[in-house]
């Protein structure tokens, strides 16, 4: 057997409560696959195994088992102090916030939810009103009315199919209610 290399991994510990609500995550069907890797990364670092074995175990990349050994450590004071009150119901989410991705700030909005909801507005009404040739709105009709009447400077045919769909719709809606 080889000798490890690198420096010596974060060492983690478990209370008997956190393991076994690890080991809840990791039994349960109904787990995402994200959360039951990263409950069995931590899970094998708390048992001494070294970032290599546990990505060699589980088929990810070394970084893997470093990244959410090193989140777990920073988070486990507060785990602790938490444990003291909180409920298996409230430590599980606790655990399952650790365990999660970190929102990423990914591209800047393009378009506001007012801007979304007064596309979809526009689409609620007839198109002759508008003095279009058609019956019903299309993406392309639709884009075209919504620079007509200056609620964006561009927007294109996939961007309006999109918030005819709803997802984007909700959200937005959402986002005016919250800033009311």
């Amino acid at each position: 057997m080889r000798k490890p290399r690198g420096p010596k991994p974060t060492l983690i510990e478990l209370t008997e409560r956190q393991r076994a609500l690890l080991e809840q995550i990791v039994r349960r069907a109904t787990s995402p696959q994200r959360l039951v890797i990263r409950s069995k990364i931590i899970l094998k670092a708390a048992a001494g195994k070294r970032n290599q074995a546990i990505a060699d175990e589980l088929e990810v990349t070394v970084r893997t088992p470093r990244r959410w050994r090193d989140r777990w450590a920073k988070a486990s004071t507060h785990l602790a102090v938490a444990e003291t009150d909180a409920t298996d119901a409230q430590l599980s989410e606790l655990i399952k916030a650790v365990l999660t991705d970190k929102l990423r700030s990914g591209a800047p909005v393009t378009f506001t939810a007012e801007q979304i909801c007064q596309i979809v507005a526009i689409a609620c009404e007839n198109p002759q009103e508008s003095g279009r040739p058609v019956t019903e709105w299309t993406p392309t009709e639709l884009a075209d009315e919504a620079v007509q009447r200056g609620i964006v400077f561009r927007i294109s045919l996939r961007s309006v199919g999109r918030f005819l769909k709803g997802r984007r719709l909700e959200a937005a809606s959402q986002s005016l209610l919250a800033e009311q």
